[in-house]
């Protein structure tokens, strides 16, 4: 090859390369560098019309001017589901013990994702367990539906072929919910009642 053939093969892969460069810079992720912090308003919590444990209709707009705080299970639910409504009542208790006027501010609310099982009559029967002021409530498939997506919540029927029964798969934190019907913070089912207690307080303490 003659060495004009060279050169021109040279500047050629030249621009081949640096052409290729630059459009990987425009189209590669942007490097970030150090911790990352998120900004703007949590879209969790919305309107909802359900049927509670003595067969009234309750709606999100009762609630306002009172903090909730709200979880989505089910009663056949075989640990999480108690242990998280044990934990808000425990948080309400404790709470009442020492700061009973917040404590009157709080509403806890039990959301069923099992309507087919959880029925008025059983949500009833259920709420006794725990704490005296809990509402629970049961809705159709899509009311149930339309309340779990504003407070994006994940369930499933997780079917068992082998008992002919089936559990639910789902989402499992306990919302605090402020007066305006605004999300305040969460929980996992993991939460310490004295943490929630503590949160409570904060907020409502202002």
């Amino acid at each position: 090859m003659t060495p004009a053939r060279l050169g021109f093969v040279a500047v050629l892969a030249v621009l081949v390369l640096g052409g290729g460069w630059l459009a990987w810079q425009k189209l590669r992720p942007p490097l970030i560098i150090g911790p990352t912090t998120t900004s703007g308003t949590v879209e969790i919590g919305g309107p909802f019309e359900l049927t509670d444990q003595t067969g009234a209709r309750r709606s999100d707009e009762e609630f306002r001017g009172r903090y909730i705080l709200i979880y989505f299970g089910y009663t056949y639910c075989p640990d999480v589901c108690p242990t998280s409504l044990l934990a808000m009542s425990r948080a309400l208790q404790l709470l009442s013990a020492r700061a009973p006027e917040a404590a009157e501010q709080v509403v806890p609310v039990f959301v069923t994702v099992d309507p087919e099982r959880d029925t008025v009559e059983a949500l009833a029967a259920y709420a006794p367990s725990f704490h005296p002021d809990l509402v629970t409530l049961t809705g159709t498939p899509d009311e149930i539906a339309a309340a779990a997506k504003a407070y994006r919540i994940y369930y499933a029927k997780a079917e068992d072929a082998s008992s002919g029964t089936y559990l639910m798969d789902h989402s499992s934190f306990i919302y605090l919910m402020g007066p305006d019907g605004a999300y305040l913070a969460h929980f996992s089912h993991l939460a310490q009642s004295e943490d929630i207690a503590e949160s409570l307080e904060r907020h409502i303490g202002g």
